[in-house]
């Protein structure tokens, strides 16, 4: 790599602003579209009322855009039905704790006959 000296580098450098600077000391105030009706909004407070009022729709359509997606990748509650197991009904209790080992065969007929009445 070849290094280039600091006088050819600072002589670089001041050729590259010298119109920069010339620019910045011009007298004349409508050069840049400064003076008394700044970018051409004609100096009135009305101009400054689009701003927050774009803010404020640009954010609700953000906003808006995120909830549709996060609706659309991840489904709507609205829609969709919870799910709830199916009842149980007493037999079902019943027959549970028989293969579970907790009644007995003559406990489980017993309770089995007196739920079918």
């Amino acid at each position: 790599m070849t290094r280039i000296p600091l006088s050819i580098a600072a002589i670089g450098t001041t050729i590259a602003l010298l119109p920069g600077a010339a620019l910045a000391q011009t007298t004349d105030p409508d050069r840049y579209g400064w003076g008394p009706h700044m970018m051409g909004w004609g100096g009135g407070w009305y101009g400054m009322i689009f701003g927050p009022i774009f803010m404020i729709l640009v954010l609700a359509l953000v906003i808006a855009v995120a909830v549709l997606l996060v609706r659309w990748l991840g489904g709507s509650s609205l829609t969709a039905t919870p799910h709830h197991p199916p009842a149980r009904t007493p037999l079902d209790i019943l027959k549970e704790r028989f293969a579970r080992g907790e009644i007995d065969k003559e406990e489980f007929e017993e309770r089995r006959r007196i739920l079918g009445e």
